[in-house]
């Protein structure tokens, strides 16, 4: 497989749950967009900087009026990545634009649907072992 770039976009995303009578806000970064590029990384690092200074992230976009522009400030950290922090209308929110380059890629497999006999099987015998988690090789020598 050849390496591939990408632009990726993270968002903080935000989600307000109710528990015993309080509310609590929810934030987790997500992943919302991945941009393959195929150009060199200097081009690739100039398409995340346009990313950077003109992404609007979805909670603003859904609450915009044609013709708003959000207030910007885009940071370049020294690794190359860009946060940026976004405001319009007494809302605010950040995101995370890096560059990366794709180096291995699998599709999802399912396992067959289990016969009736394996299924009984199941019922009777227990659950199977889960598969060990994963841990670093031995070192060599």
């Amino acid at each position: 497989m050849t390496a591939q770039w990408y632009v990726l976009i993270e968002e903080d995303t935000r989600e307000t749950r109710r528990a015993d009578g309080v509310e609590l806000r929810l934030h987790h970064w997500t992943l919302v967009a991945s941009h393959p590029v195929t150009a060199d990384q200097d081009e690739v690092r100039a398409v995340a900087e346009d990313a950077a200074l003109h992404y609007v992230p979805g909670v603003l976009a859904r609450h915009a009026r044609p013709g708003d522009v959000p207030g910007r400030s885009a940071f370049l950290a020294s690794d190359g990545s860009w946060l940026v922090r976004v405001h319009q209308n007494h809302r605010a929110c950040h995101f995370r634009v890096t560059t990366a380059r794709l180096v291995h890629a699998r599709p999802e497999e399912q396992a067959s649907p289990k016969s009736l006999k394996e299924k009984l099987r199941h019922a009777l015998d227990g659950p199977e072992p889960l598969p060990a988690p994963w841990a670093p090789p031995p070192p060599k020598g």
